[in-house]
């Protein structure tokens, strides 16, 4: 079945911008407004003469008449070389502060130094029209701090930079530019999901005057944050920190309680563990840090928690957070917990006291990583934020975050000898799957588990959507022995309670009869979606006209209504996006549109498929691009 079983949609006009409250004025408070823009300062100033002018006409033989004045502003010319700009989609001039440029005088004649005087002049103009790796983003980035009121005297302050843009990327205090939604219901705006690409966002808010765009979940905020960094020409990379732990008070612990036989308790159970964070790093000196923690700075435009009455979080060297300095600026602590928070499993006794049970010290934080330099690999940088689990350079770490405040669970509790893991598993949706529990007795006698085994739909956030299955088997145990136990989990069952990232956290817990020890394992298994295929034919060169093609086969026995079809690549190819009200169960689709790339070097090319029944569908790919 083909495209006839898929209907298109136009493209709905955007909503008008909504009325915003007129500015209040200076007056009263300071003797004249604080420049704040670019845009502000209209009057060129009139040239002033620093020599004597001739009264008359100047005699032509020995008159220097200049012909030419080159800027030398062609990517391939030396000043956007030097100053690595030559990226930038602009024909102007782009420079950057405190480094030299050069320009390209012709005259009609020889110039003689010890004759002729010439001058030339610099006059700043308000800024316009000049723009950034894609066309308009510079302006966008310019305009963010604009909105912010940030006055000019502070933009060579990269520390106060990065701390305002943290705050203006999201819009909860201050209609900054992204709207935070982890609800599900994304009605009135794109799906976090869907986005496949920081010029459409910076784009919409810069053309809209600043009505923040909808919507947005951590990597967008990572995505966009890191844009705006480099093009502003402050080195930056997105991080994601895997298993992150959201800690509002400060005390190191995400609790998790049992009832009394070791059942999971959800109603008593608030905390929760974000499957993946994804926050950004930018390099900077901290001069008003102790020598030792400049380099490398955590900043997060994601909307956790307030920091200075706004929500932002950063600068925070994260040389000071592997050694436990959390009380240098800013936001050292909360980072800090991201990634040593522990795991405490608390026994809930019938008059409502809790014990200690179990601690897992190495579940938050296992593993931080970042885009490897040149490629698409991954580079680990965990050994940048915390040392080895266990070592005796991370116990005095804690110590020293424990002077500063941060609070840790120190109960000693005896080493079970009955282990249990759940190993990581490879799913497709829809397909049926069995989880398994693996366990060991390392004792020499018998031991008997009684088990409670849970498997919940959740946010990539840890927050639980719907429970799709729970078991209680009873798992017996010879001296020494090792046993794997099946939990089946079926297609049916699951299908139509997931949520995007498709994500089922499985938790097993369990009390041993014979000593009255808990035992515990958790396991994150992500439901993997179908994908995109993307094809490209053509000439792979600049300028001339290419095709891409965007694939797809609905696998389900259900429809897909209302899909949208997002595609992009950067330098080549423009944002593109097309509708489609259904795709029938089998029906194949085909988008193909035509495009002619702008540079030359390797990029991708990169489609996203949303709807409200299926989310995070991507495809991509790589290509080429000679001069």
């Amino acid at each position: 079945m083909a495209d006839q079983e898929a209907r298109e949609n136009p493209t709905p006009a955007a909503p008008p911008a909504a009325a915003r409250p007129k500015r209040v004025s200076h007056r009263g408070r300071t003797a004249g407004a604080k420049v704040s823009s670019n845009q502000q300062e209209g009057k060129v100033e009139e040239f002033e003469p620093f020599m004597l002018l001739p009264r008359g006409p100047p005699p032509l033989k020995e008159f220097l008449d200049i012909w030419d004045v080159d800027v030398l502003k062609q990517p391939q010319e030396i000043n956007k070389q030097g100053h690595h700009t030559h990226l930038y989609s602009s024909d102007f001039l782009i420079v950057r502060r405190t480094l030299e440029f050069q320009i390209k005088i012709t005259f009609d004649r020889p110039y003689k130094p010890a004759e002729d005087k010439f001058a030339v002049e610099f006059v700043i103009v308000p800024f316009k029209s000049v723009v950034s790796f894609e066309f308009g983003v510079l302006d966008a980035c310019l305009f963010i701090m604009d909105k912010a009121d940030m006055p000019l005297s502070n933009r060579g302050d990269v520390i106060k930079v990065t701390r305002v843009a943290s705050a203006m990327l999201n819009s909860r205090d201050d209609d900054g530019v992204l709207v935070g939604n982890w609800s599900g219901d994304y009605t009135y705006g794109v799906p976090p999901t869907s986005w496949t690409g920081s010029v459409e966002i910076l784009l919409d808010y810069a053309g809209s005057r600043g009505t923040p765009v909808c919507y947005a979940q951590c990597w967008v905020y990572a995505a966009v944050f890191n844009t705006f960094l480099r093009c502003l020409g402050i080195p930056g990379r997105v991080v994601t920190n895997f298993f992150s732990a959201h800690d509002n008070d400060g005390n190191l612990k995400m609790d998790i309680i049992l009832d009394e036989n070791g059942k999971l308790d959800r109603n008593r159970t608030k905390d929760s563990i974000w499957n993946y964070h994804c926050w950004n790093e930018c390099f900077m000196a901290r001069s008003d840090l102790p020598s030792g923690f400049g380099g490398w700075q955590v900043v997060d435009a994601t909307p956790q928690e307030t920091s200075d009455g706004m929500f932002r979080c950063g600068p925070a060297s994260v040389a000071a957070v592997k050694h436990g300095q959390i009380c240098y600026p800013f936001d050292a602590p909360f980072v800090f917990a991201e990634v040593n928070s522990d795991v405490i499993f608390y026994r809930r006794q019938k008059d409502g006291t809790l014990e200690v049970v179990k601690v897992n010290p190495t579940h938050v934080g296992r593993m931080v990583l970042t885009k490897a330099v040149l490629h698409d690999g991954r580079r680990d940088i965990t050994d940048q934020y915390k040392f080895p689990e266990g070592s005796p350079e991370e116990r005095r770490v804690l110590e020293k975050a424990e002077e500063f405040g941060c609070q840790r669970e120190k109960a000693s509790l005896p080493q079970s000898d009955v282990e249990v893991e759940i190993p990581t598993l490879d799913v497709r949706v829809g397909d049926n799957f069995d989880v398994t529990l693996q366990f060991k007795n390392h004792s020499d006698q018998r031991r008997t588990a009684d088990v409670y085994v849970t498997g919940t739909v959740v946010y990539y956030t840890g927050v639980p959507s719907a429970e799709v299955v729970f078991k209680t088997p009873k798992v017996k145990l010879d001296p020494l022995q090792s046993k794997d136990e099946k939990v089946l989990v079926r297609g049916e069952d699951y299908m139509h309670k997931l949520v995007e990232q498709a994500n089922i956290h499985f938790i097993a817990t369990g009390k041993i009869k014979e000593t009255g020890q808990i035992i515990t394992a958790m396991k994150v298994i992500t439901i993997h979606n179908p994908k995109l295929i993307v094809k490209v034919t053509g000439s792979p060169r600049v300028s001339e006209e290419m095709y891409v093609s965007v694939e797809f086969t609905n696998p389900f026995k259900f429809n897909l209504e209302n899909v949208d079809l997002r595609m992009e690549g950067p330098g080549i190819m423009p944002f593109k996006r097309k509708q489609y009200s259904l795709i029938a169960p089998g029906t194949s689709i085909t988008w193909t549109e035509t495009f002619s790339p702008r540079r030359a070097g390797s990029t991708k090319l990169i489609a996203s498929l949303d709807c409200a029944a299926l989310r995070q569908v991507y495809g991509e790919t790589e290509l080429t691009i000679q001069q």
